[in-house]
């Protein structure tokens, strides 16, 4: 068993090559089974490991967040960050089975519990209205843990039926990427020490629906309402000593960038998000 410090510092190549030498110690078949107990940064460099020590090993996910129980710990996604960016190396590997016990999500601290609840606010935005509602109208985080378990299966079911049309993310799997352009930016830019990823998700949500809504894109009042729900849930809306010239650098090295041209999720009103690809020279406009 290795156990790894908590926070995206872990998923380094460096933590990457601590892993495979204690596989080696431990003799690890391709007949033998790893278990990735624990949030995102776990799952993510647990299942790289898997997909790449003797070119893949079964693994199984035991998600124990909030963040990785409604998103990372499905579809397949496994990945380390490098200095230059998050998420550069990785592949599509699925475990052999994702376990959730929501009643884990109670031993966690509100700035975790919460630091889900951007994923998950994130499924209603682009994908569900009635699931943006159900959140906004639970009185406190006691209510929405006892509804927990049928808000993860929504979120969960909206991620399965869009991997099934779109394994390996090259066209409509994007779209779960609602705030993550912006989002991983952030997070970066802070050297992954002064937001959490769900953190960065939320002020990523609110600042490009701002500016699309100021397009003309979106529907008026939706930033308002992404404001009103992010603020329910004690997340970052806004962030000081940052603006769109510091990340666009950061931005320029994002998956979703092809040659020129960069795909963002945009929302059309609450519930009712697309994919729009821009060339990158007017990246400006929407960030």
């Amino acid at each position: 068993m290795r156990e790894i410090e908590p926070g995206e510092t872990s998923k380094s190549l460096k933590e990457l090559e601590k892993i495979y030498a204690n596989l080696v110690e431990c003799n690890i078949t391709r007949s033998d089974l790893i278990v990735t107990f624990g949030g995102g940064v776990v799952g993510d460099l647990g299942g790289f490991a898997a997909s790449t020590f003797l070119r893949g090993v079964p693994y199984l996910q035991f998600p124990t967040s909030l963040l990785a129980q409604v998103d990372s710990s499905v579809g397949g996604k496994v990945a380390v960050d490098l200095e230059s960016g998050k998420n550069l190396v990785g592949s599509f590997y699925h475990p052999i089975a994702v376990l959730m016990d929501p009643v884990l999500l109670r031993t966690l601290p509100k700035r975790f519990l919460h630091d889900g609840m951007a994923e998950t606010i994130k499924y209603g935005a682009f994908n569900d209205i009635d699931l943006f509602n159900k959140l906004l109208k639970f009185k406190d985080d006691e209510e929405l843990l006892n509804n927990i378990g049928d808000i993860i299966y929504t979120c969960c079911d909206i991620k399965r039926d869009i991997v099934e049309r779109d394994e390996k993310d090259l066209g409509e799997r994007m779209i779960l990427n609602f705030g993550h352009t912006i989002g991983h930016g952030i997070e970066q830019y802070f050297n992954y020490k002064k937001y959490t990823h769900g953190e960065g998700v939320a002020i990523g949500m609110y600042w490009i629906t701002s500016k699309s809504e100021n397009l003309g894109i979106t529907e008026k009042g939706t930033t308002k309402k992404i404001k009103e729900i992010l603020i329910k849930y004690q997340l970052p809306w806004s962030v000081e000593d940052l603006t769109s010239d510091d990340i666009v650098d950061i931005i320029a090295r994002d998956k979703k960038k092809s040659r020129n041209k960069i795909s963002l999720i945009l929302l059309k009103s609450i519930g009712n998000g697309f994919i729009k690809e821009i060339e990158f020279k007017d990246i400006k406009e929407y960030i």
